[in-house]
Formats: C-alpha cells, structure tokens, sequence
C-alpha cells in the first residue's frame, strides 16, 4: 500500500494514503505527548485535555455543536490518549472528508476550555477511573505498568489519579496545549479515496499558518530490575486476571520481529502454545494472550489471562514452564511457518479499512519517524528463524526481569514470589 510523507514548513508532518475502492476516508491528528510528558502534579492533563477538546471551539462553540454535525454526517468519531501520544480522528463516507477534516482539525487548533464544560468533565473522568476499576481485565493492565516502572510516568495510570482530576484548572490546559501542540511534533494522516492534492489544500488551510514552536520533551524512564516483583489487588471476583511481564526491547530495536513470532508460538491462534494448553487441556480459562509492547525508550512481553481463583498458582506455573521450554529447545519449521502466516495474515487483514490504515502509518510516525509498509514488516517476519526466537526467548524469559499483576481473592504478593521463577 502506497504512501507519501510530506512536511511542511513549520514542521508538520502530513502522511497522505490512497485506498481507491474504499468508500470511506479517515482523518487522524495525532500529536506526540502523553502521560510520560507529565509532572506527578499533573499526571492525567493529557488524557482531560482530550476529553475537554471536544467542549466547543470558537466555530463550535458547544460539545453538542461538534457532535451534531459529525452525526448529521454519519461519521465515526473519537480520540484516545496513550502514554508517549494523543489522537483524534473521524472517519465518514468519503464525500463529506472536507467537513470532517475541519471538525477534526478545529477541535486540535481551537478548543476553548469552557470553564463549566471543565468542572462537568471531571465527574465524567472520574467516572471513567470508577469503570475500569470494575473491569479486572483492563485494570490489571494498569498495575503491571505500576509494578515494572513505579514512581516514573511509565508507570503511572494514563487518566491520573482522582485527586489530579478534582484540582485542574483551566489554566493547567491551556499551557501544556501550548507546551505541546506544536507543528513539530504533530502529524496528520488521511486514509481514502482522494487525490493528494485535494487533501494537501486542506492540511495546509488549516494547519499551514500556524507558527512554529519549540516542542517540550519527556524524562527517559529508568528500566531495570534485579529480582522478580509483584503487586495483588484484593477483589472478590468470579475469576483472576493476572499480566506476567518481562522486560524487553523499544521500538527501535532489530529483534522485535522476532519477539513478534516468540509471541506468535505462544498466543496467536487457537492451535497457539498457551491456548491448546490452557483451554483445551487444563480448561481453565477464556482468553489468554501473548503481546510485546513497544516504547521510545522501553519495552514489555506480557502473558495475560483470566482463569479459575482455585487454579491460579498451577497456570502461571504452567506458563512460565511454556516459556522455560522455548528457551530450552528450538520450535519446529512446521510451527514457525505456520506463526509467520498468522502474524503476516493477520497484519494485513488488519489494513482492510481506513481508520485502521490511518493508525498503522500514524502510530510509526508519532514513535519512530519514520514509516515501513505491510509488506516491508512481513518481510522481516519471514527471515526469522527458529534460533532466532530460542535466542529472542533466552535473552527475555529471565526470572530477574519477571513481573507478575494480580487482581482476584488474594491480598499477599508473598504468596506469589516463589512461584515467579523462569
């Protein structure tokens, strides 16, 4: 799939991607900052300065002005914030790009920050906090971060403690939007059916203007450990969700596309290592997954699952025994191509639409500034060998490195130490 990366003269950068017979356009800002760009003081600003973007612009000025015109269009819209960046994107029939992208781009130049909108919100946040609290499997996401990186923005929850949220003010918005919504450091990507001139017009009425400005940076966060941790989170629950989490590589490290099929063998598929044994044989979950996690400056392999509170010591044992064979003995060319194709497969069939496209050469942007296509990752999936993964699973399963969170009936990690062993 094709693309062009265009910057301009103030530093944006605007990533323009053809999809002919699609009958839909995306339009996707994103901008490099997120909760590792934050104070203790003002963990969480991100995350509500995203909420507080779609509360009127001067155009707009209501959050119901916004919304009724994106819906009188059909469109699907919204915005995310992660720790390293922030985006927002809507996505129409691609008729109606011209409107979107000027919802899209006035709501990321020219929010306001209505004084009562702000105090409203927080209730919303706050709320929002409350739900994933509820939700053990996303919950848990949110500790292993906290167990591997502790008192640093790395492990810090994404929306902030409630406390942060109750004492924003008005202020604390618009100088860090000021801070780091800047041209440098924001790129705009339009998936769909248009030609590049036609987008190009519209990125730079919108976007071209706008003055340039030095672009505030983030604290490199300290990754290290000497021995196994955990952290458990008391909650009666039907089930307990755990995250095993090594430490592993950035983004910009060579040996992801073999972390990749190390996590392929693991948990990609029905016919995958950990589903066969956890769910066909010992029966004792749903879902259980094998992901790497790739930032600038740090990186996780993480295991997950939800499985019987009586079981839980056996399967995590079971795991890491997994993970102990792989770094033992070499996966057969059987299972390698059979991983290689589900990885390759899955990829692709993952850039069907636009929005999707959009967030595929966005998110390399934002991280790594520089863009790689479909076919350009599979061919790096598919020069890996079986030594390479047994070499990849040695490097990374290491007891010393191993972190386990923990959300069920339990309230002592020491309960959990001596079974982290790998």
């Amino acid at each position: 799939m094709k693309f062009k990366k265009t910057i301009l003269k103030n530093g944006l950068r605007v990533i323009t991607v053809p999809m002919k017979d699609n009958p839909t356009v995306t339009a996707l800002v994103l901008v490099e900052t997120g909760s590792k760009y934050e104070t203790k003081k003002i963990n969480g600003l991100s995350h509500f300065l995203e909420h507080m973007c779609f509360k009127g612009t001067v155009k707009r000025p209501t959050a119901r002005d916004i919304s009724t015109e994106l819906d009188t269009m059909g469109a699907q819209y919204n915005a995310f914030t992660a720790q390293e960046y922030t985006g927002y994107y809507a996505k129409s029939d691609a008729k109606h790009f011209k409107k979107i992208f000027d919802v899209v781009s006035d709501i990321y130049l020219n929010s306001t920050f209505p004084e009562a909108e702000m105090q409203k919100e927080k209730g919303v946040i706050i709320e929002e906090l409350n739900m994933y609290e509820d939700l053990p499997m996303r919950h848990v996401q949110d500790l292993i971060m906290q167990v591997m990186y502790g008192d640093q923005p790395a492990g810090w929850n994404i929306a902030g403690p409630i406390k942060n949220i109750k004492a924003m003010k008005r202020n604390d918005f618009v100088k860090y939007k000021k801070e780091h919504y800047v041209p440098s450091a924001t790129t705009v990507v339009i998936a769909g059916p248009l030609s590049e001139k036609e987008i190009m017009k519209e990125v730079a009425r919108a976007f071209g203007k706008v003055a340039k400005s030095k672009k505030f940076g983030k604290l490199k966060t300290t990754d290290k450990q000497a021995k196994p941790n955990a952290i458990v989170k008391y909650k009666k629950t039907d089930q307990t969700h755990f995250v095993l989490g090594f430490r592993a590589y950035d983004i910009f490290d060579k040996r992801n596309p073999a972390l990749n099929v190390l996590a392929g063998v693991l948990g990609a598929g029905m016919s995958s290592r950990l589903f066969h044994k956890l769910r066909e044989e010992m029966g004792v979950c749903y879902y259980v997954r094998a992901t790497p996690d790739e930032y600038t400056d740090h990186g996780i392999f993480q295991i997950s699952s939800g499985v019987d509170n009586k079981r839980v010591k056996e399967v995590i044992e079971v795991i890491l025994n997994e993970c102990k064979i792989l770094k033992e003995k070499k996966i057969s060319e059987t299972e390698l191509s059979k991983v290689k194709e589900i990885l390759i497969a899955g990829m692709k069939m993952s850039l069907e639409s636009t929005d999707d496209v959009a967030n595929f050469y966005g998110g390399q942007e934002v991280l790594l500034h520089k863009l790689e296509t479909a076919e350009e990752k599979a061919k790096k999936i598919k020069k890996v060998t079986a030594l390479d993964v047994q070499k990849i699973a040695k490097e990374v399963f290491h007891s010393k490195s191993l972190n386990l969170a923990l959300i069920g009936p339990f309230r002592k990690k020491a309960d959990f130490l001596p079974i982290l062993k790998v």
